[in-house]
Protein backbone atom coordinates (compact mmCIF):
# COMPACT_ATOMS: atom_id res chain seq x y z
CA UNK A 1 0.00 0.00 0.00
CA UNK A 2 2.80 2.38 0.90
CA UNK A 3 4.62 1.55 -2.35
CA UNK A 4 1.55 2.69 -4.29
CA UNK A 5 1.10 5.77 -2.11
CA UNK A 6 4.52 7.29 -2.89
CA UNK A 7 4.12 7.55 -6.73
CA UNK A 8 0.59 8.93 -6.24
CA UNK A 9 1.95 11.59 -3.90
CA UNK A 10 4.66 12.45 -6.44
CA UNK A 11 2.11 12.79 -9.24
CA UNK A 12 -0.12 14.92 -7.01
CA UNK A 13 2.81 17.18 -6.18
CA UNK A 14 3.82 17.73 -9.79
CA UNK A 15 0.21 18.29 -10.93
CA UNK A 16 -0.42 20.86 -8.19
CA UNK A 17 2.88 22.53 -9.11
CA UNK A 18 1.89 22.54 -12.78
CA UNK A 19 -1.37 24.25 -11.87
CA UNK A 20 0.53 26.83 -9.83
CA UNK A 21 2.98 27.47 -12.68
CA UNK A 22 0.15 28.00 -15.19
CA UNK A 23 -1.56 30.42 -12.78
CA UNK A 24 1.75 32.23 -12.22
CA UNK A 25 2.20 32.73 -15.97
CA UNK A 26 -1.41 33.91 -16.20
CA UNK A 27 -0.86 36.39 -13.36
CA UNK A 28 2.17 37.86 -15.13
CA UNK A 29 0.17 38.90 -18.20
CA UNK A 30 -3.24 39.70 -16.72
CA UNK A 31 -3.96 43.47 -16.80
CA UNK A 32 -6.12 43.35 -13.66
CA UNK A 33 -3.52 43.89 -10.93
CA UNK A 34 -5.33 47.08 -9.90
CA UNK A 35 -8.91 48.21 -10.56
CA UNK A 36 -10.22 51.77 -10.52
CA UNK A 37 -13.93 52.52 -10.38
CA UNK A 38 -14.92 56.03 -11.44
CA UNK A 39 -17.98 57.19 -9.52
CA UNK A 40 -18.58 59.96 -12.05
CA UNK A 41 -18.68 57.44 -14.89
CA UNK A 42 -19.84 54.03 -13.68
CA UNK A 43 -19.79 52.65 -17.22
CA UNK A 44 -15.97 52.67 -17.24
CA UNK A 45 -13.56 50.58 -15.16
CA UNK A 46 -9.83 51.24 -15.36
CA UNK A 47 -7.39 48.40 -14.78
CA UNK A 48 -3.61 48.27 -14.50
CA UNK A 49 -1.22 45.36 -14.92
CA UNK A 50 2.52 44.89 -15.25
CA UNK A 51 2.51 45.66 -18.96
CA UNK A 52 -0.45 47.85 -19.78
CA UNK A 53 -3.36 49.92 -18.53
CA UNK A 54 -6.86 49.16 -19.82
CA UNK A 55 -10.28 50.75 -19.74
CA UNK A 56 -13.34 48.51 -19.79
CA UNK A 57 -16.48 50.08 -21.22
CA UNK A 58 -19.93 48.54 -21.24
CA UNK A 59 -20.53 49.34 -24.87
CA UNK A 60 -17.03 49.47 -26.36
CA UNK A 61 -15.38 46.44 -24.74
CA UNK A 62 -11.79 46.67 -23.49
CA UNK A 63 -9.13 49.04 -24.81
CA UNK A 64 -5.54 48.73 -23.58
CA UNK A 65 -2.36 50.78 -23.92
CA UNK A 66 1.12 49.40 -23.24
CA UNK A 67 3.38 51.29 -20.88
CA UNK A 68 5.90 53.40 -22.79
CA UNK A 69 8.85 53.10 -20.42
CA UNK A 70 9.94 50.53 -17.86
CA UNK A 71 11.67 53.18 -15.77
CA UNK A 72 8.52 55.31 -15.61
CA UNK A 73 6.63 52.58 -13.73
CA UNK A 74 6.18 52.64 -9.95
CA UNK A 75 8.92 50.65 -8.15
CA UNK A 76 6.53 47.88 -7.07
CA UNK A 77 5.53 47.20 -10.69
CA UNK A 78 9.14 47.26 -11.92
CA UNK A 79 10.31 44.75 -9.32
CA UNK A 80 7.15 42.68 -9.82
CA UNK A 81 7.98 42.20 -13.49
CA UNK A 82 11.41 40.82 -12.63
CA UNK A 83 10.16 38.58 -9.81
CA UNK A 84 7.31 37.15 -11.91
CA UNK A 85 9.72 36.29 -14.73
CA UNK A 86 11.98 34.61 -12.19
CA UNK A 87 9.00 32.73 -10.75
CA UNK A 88 7.92 31.46 -14.16
CA UNK A 89 11.46 30.41 -15.09
CA UNK A 90 12.19 28.57 -11.85
CA UNK A 91 8.78 26.89 -11.99
CA UNK A 92 9.43 25.62 -15.52
CA UNK A 93 12.86 24.31 -14.52
CA UNK A 94 11.29 22.63 -11.48
CA UNK A 95 8.75 20.88 -13.69
CA UNK A 96 11.48 19.54 -15.98
CA UNK A 97 13.72 18.29 -13.15
CA UNK A 98 10.98 16.74 -11.03
CA UNK A 99 9.37 15.15 -14.12
CA UNK A 100 12.52 13.11 -14.78
CA UNK A 101 12.69 12.16 -11.09
CA UNK A 102 9.26 10.52 -10.86
CA UNK A 103 9.23 6.85 -9.85
CA UNK A 104 6.58 6.05 -12.45
CA UNK A 105 9.02 7.11 -15.20
CA UNK A 106 10.98 4.12 -16.48
CA UNK A 107 13.99 6.21 -17.48
CA UNK A 108 16.85 5.80 -14.97
CA UNK A 109 14.99 3.14 -12.99
CA UNK A 110 18.23 1.82 -11.49
CA UNK A 111 19.56 5.26 -10.58
CA UNK A 112 17.31 6.00 -7.64
CA UNK A 113 19.72 8.39 -5.90
CA UNK A 114 19.91 10.61 -8.97
CA UNK A 115 16.11 10.58 -9.32
CA UNK A 116 15.75 11.58 -5.66
CA UNK A 117 18.11 14.49 -6.23
CA UNK A 118 16.08 15.61 -9.23
CA UNK A 119 12.90 15.51 -7.13
CA UNK A 120 14.63 17.43 -4.34
CA UNK A 121 15.92 20.15 -6.67
CA UNK A 122 12.52 20.31 -8.38
CA UNK A 123 10.73 20.72 -5.03
CA UNK A 124 13.13 23.47 -3.93
CA UNK A 125 12.63 25.28 -7.25
CA UNK A 126 8.86 25.10 -6.73
CA UNK A 127 9.30 26.68 -3.30
CA UNK A 128 11.41 29.48 -4.81
CA UNK A 129 8.88 29.93 -7.62
CA UNK A 130 5.99 30.11 -5.14
CA UNK A 131 7.73 32.63 -2.90
CA UNK A 132 8.74 34.85 -5.84
CA UNK A 133 5.11 34.77 -7.04
CA UNK A 134 3.65 35.70 -3.64
CA UNK A 135 6.11 38.54 -2.92
CA UNK A 136 5.21 40.82 -5.89
CA UNK A 137 1.43 40.43 -5.58
CA UNK A 138 1.67 41.05 -1.83
CA UNK A 139 3.86 44.11 -2.41
CA UNK A 140 1.41 45.56 -4.94
CA UNK A 141 -1.46 44.80 -2.57
CA UNK A 142 0.36 46.55 0.29
CA UNK A 143 1.07 49.61 -1.86
CA UNK A 144 -2.58 49.68 -2.98
CA UNK A 145 -3.81 49.62 0.63
CA UNK A 146 -1.42 52.43 1.59
CA UNK A 147 -2.61 54.59 -1.31
CA UNK A 148 -6.25 53.80 -0.56
CA UNK A 149 -6.01 55.02 3.03
CA UNK A 150 -3.62 57.89 2.35
CA UNK A 151 -5.09 60.93 4.13
CA UNK A 152 -3.11 63.34 1.93
CA UNK A 153 -5.20 62.35 -1.10
CA UNK A 154 -8.54 64.22 -1.28
CA UNK A 155 -11.67 62.08 -0.91
CA UNK A 156 -12.92 63.16 -4.32
CA UNK A 157 -9.96 61.49 -6.05
CA UNK A 158 -10.75 57.87 -7.14
CA UNK A 159 -8.75 55.14 -5.40
CA UNK A 160 -7.20 52.00 -6.84
CA UNK A 161 -8.50 48.69 -5.48
CA UNK A 162 -7.36 45.05 -5.60
CA UNK A 163 -7.57 43.43 -9.03
CA UNK A 164 -8.35 39.81 -9.84
CA UNK A 165 -4.73 39.08 -10.81
CA UNK A 166 -3.58 39.51 -7.20
CA UNK A 167 -5.82 36.67 -6.02
CA UNK A 168 -4.70 34.47 -8.92
CA UNK A 169 -1.08 35.19 -7.94
CA UNK A 170 -1.67 34.25 -4.30
CA UNK A 171 -3.30 30.99 -5.40
CA UNK A 172 -0.40 30.30 -7.77
CA UNK A 173 2.18 30.78 -5.01
CA UNK A 174 0.23 28.55 -2.63
CA UNK A 175 -0.04 25.76 -5.25
CA UNK A 176 3.67 25.94 -6.06
CA UNK A 177 4.72 25.77 -2.41
CA UNK A 178 2.25 22.93 -1.73
CA UNK A 179 3.42 20.98 -4.78
CA UNK A 180 7.07 21.37 -3.80
CA UNK A 181 6.27 20.25 -0.26
CA UNK A 182 4.52 17.11 -1.51
CA UNK A 183 7.51 16.20 -3.67
CA UNK A 184 9.99 16.75 -0.85
CA UNK A 185 7.83 14.71 1.54
CA UNK A 186 8.19 11.70 -0.76
CA UNK A 187 11.98 12.05 -0.57
CA UNK A 188 11.98 12.28 3.22
CA UNK A 189 9.89 9.11 3.49
CA UNK A 190 11.86 5.92 4.07
CA UNK A 191 9.88 3.76 1.71
CA UNK A 192 11.73 1.08 -0.23
CA UNK A 193 11.59 1.23 -4.01
CA UNK A 194 9.63 -1.63 -5.69
CA UNK A 195 12.70 -2.84 -7.60
CA UNK A 196 14.61 -3.38 -4.36
CA UNK A 197 11.61 -5.22 -2.90
CA UNK A 198 11.51 -7.57 -5.90
CA UNK A 199 15.24 -8.19 -5.48
CA UNK A 200 14.84 -8.98 -1.77
CA UNK A 201 11.94 -11.38 -2.42
CA UNK A 202 13.89 -13.14 -5.15
CA UNK A 203 16.89 -13.47 -2.85
CA UNK A 204 14.75 -14.95 -0.08
CA UNK A 205 13.21 -17.47 -2.48
CA UNK A 206 16.66 -18.44 -3.69
CA UNK A 207 17.85 -19.00 -0.11
CA UNK A 208 14.77 -21.06 0.75
CA UNK A 209 15.29 -23.19 -2.35
CA UNK A 210 18.91 -23.79 -1.50
CA UNK A 211 17.99 -24.68 2.10
CA UNK A 212 15.33 -27.15 0.95
CA UNK A 213 17.82 -28.74 -1.45
CA UNK A 214 20.42 -29.33 1.27
CA UNK A 215 17.74 -30.59 3.68
CA UNK A 216 16.54 -33.13 1.12
CA UNK A 217 20.08 -34.41 0.71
Amino acid sequence: MALVYQPVMQLSGILVSLLGWVLSCLTTYLPQWKNLNLELNELEIWTMGLWQACVVQEEGGMQCKDFDSFLALPPELRISRILMFFSNGSGLLGLLLSGFGLDCLKIGERQQEQKKRLLLFGGILFWISGITAIVPVSWVAHATVQEFWDENIPDIVPRWDFGEALFVGWLAGFCLILGGSLLNCTICSTEVHPSSVHYAVAEQLHRKGAFAFFTAM
